[in-house]
């Protein structure tokens, strides 16, 4: 081995003990021994009971009874967390919180005792190295002090060693290197068992993996909603906007009332939005808008007063279509209205809605323009993927595409209930 290969290796060795990881987890080690003193007096119990035992049968009593009281302390729940948000800390090692609510099914077995296993292992390793550590460290301390009178003594466990002359300088810095190293070993112990004792088990990944699927299904159903209500507010208000620049001068009541309309507009997307923010900040927001088939015909208005010529057939009993399918057939038709809107030529817009005992179908047909071939009609961006996705959710058939040369057709039909 070159000297460079060599040089090498000793700045490997020496880079564990120049980390303030390395002495942070030996602090936590250390505490988990502390903390585990005051059990030691009823662990001392059945010793003192049993006073004609042999002494060491008595210590190995206690210390059985000693790790059996610090694994019990590990079976309450919140012990768990603490130790997890700890280790995080201290150890530097990613862990997840431990799931929250009931104990999944199965982890009755071995999963139940994994974190008074970690506590036992932990109380022990921090005692094993709080120990040896502070004998050499106290050997290496005094060893250059007895030097001095001319001649040292090393003992440990019952060993003694006569250290004489500059031999005791060396002896000293290799007890402090061996407390060093140590310490190093105390804490890669921990970390390396903290993943494996304290990291989630199978059934906790398992309800890991369903709560994060929860958040993403509930995190694209809010962008779904931001895309609808504020997308389709957007384009209408600046239709709006257009329309009252336009008649400001030549008919002021028409320009206020499209004004108007923008400022309804905004107040509902204001509302909407709030929600929404309120849902990802994770905060209690009010009672979430609720826009139904009910709210179609304020709709249709807003369109109107945008300057949009809307034909609406409506049939059935739409206020009695059960809520869930009701919210979705608005979304439904606000985002075709708002397409229509967007990439029509001022034609009339058709929105056909039929609610039937066995099925809601929704219309929406606009002239886009009479252009034919590639490019005639406009490409979609998110909206009609979205609005795919969303049907496909509850069931339903959807189309959407060129109908002739210059219509454009949204057609949906979703499975219904109507209530009696």
């Amino acid at each position: 081995m070159g000297r460079p290969a060599i040089l090498a290796a000793m700045i490997r060795g020496i880079r564990p003990l120049l980390r303030g990881s390395t002495y942070s987890g030996v602090l936590f080690a250390y505490c988990g021994a502390l903390a585990s003193l005051p059990l030691l007096p009823l662990a001392l119990l059945p010793a003192l009971s049993w006073r004609s035992a042999p002494e060491s049968v008595q210590v190995v009593l206690v210390l059985l009874v000693w790790a059996v009281l610090v694994g019990a302390v590990g079976l309450a729940r919140p012990v768990r967390r603490a130790l997890v948000v700890s280790a995080r800390r201290l150890l530097r090692v990613p862990l997840p919180n431990p799931v929250a609510g009931r104990r999944p099914s199965g982890s009755l077995g071995l999963d139940r005792w994994r974190t008074p296993i970690w506590l036992v292992l932990h109380v022990a390793v921090g005692w094993t190295g709080a120990l040896a550590s502070g004998v050499l460290f106290i050997m290496g301390l005094s060893l250059p002090g007895h030097w001095l009178g001319g001649e040292a003594r090393a003992s440990l466990f019952g060993t003694s060693v006569r250290v004489t002359g500059g031999w005791s300088w060396v002896v000293a810095a290799v007890c402090v290197l061996l407390a060093v190293t140590v310490c190093v070993l105390v804490a890669k112990a921990l970390r390396w068992s903290a993943p494996r004792l304290l990291g989630p088990s199978a059934a906790e990944r398992l309800a890991l993996a369903a709560e994060r699927e929860l958040l993403l299904a509930e995190r694209n159903r809010i962008a779904h909603e931001l895309h609808d209500s504020i997308g389709h507010t957007l384009t209408a208000a600046t239709v709006q906007a257009a329309v009252a620049g336009e008649l400001l001068s030549a008919d002021p009541a028409a320009a206020r009332a499209a004004l108007r309309s923008i400022e309804e507009s905004a107040r509902a997307a204001l509302e909407d939005l709030d929600y929404v923010l309120g849902v990802l900040r994770e905060e209690r927001s009010g009672t979430a808008p609720t826009r139904t088939l009910t709210d179609l015909p304020e709709l249709l208005d807003r369109l109107r007063h945008a300057g949009a010529v809307v034909e609406p057939a409506l049939s059935g009993e739409l206020a009695q279509v059960q809520g869930t399918l009701s919210r979705a057939a608005y979304r439904i038709l606000q985002e075709g209205l708002t397409n229509a809107l967007r990439h029509g030529t001022g034609g009339p817009i058709e929105v056909r809605v039929v609610a039937a005992p066995d099925g809601l179908d929704l219309t929406v047909v606009n002239r886009t323009g009479a252009r034919t071939g590639p490019g005639a009609f406009p490409t979609s961006g998110r909206g009609l993927p979205g609005l795919d996705e969303r049907v496909r959710l509850l069931h339903g058939e959807f189309q959407a595409g060129p109908d002739g040369t210059q219509h454009w057709r949204l057609a949906v039909r979703l499975p219904v209930r109507v209530s009696a």
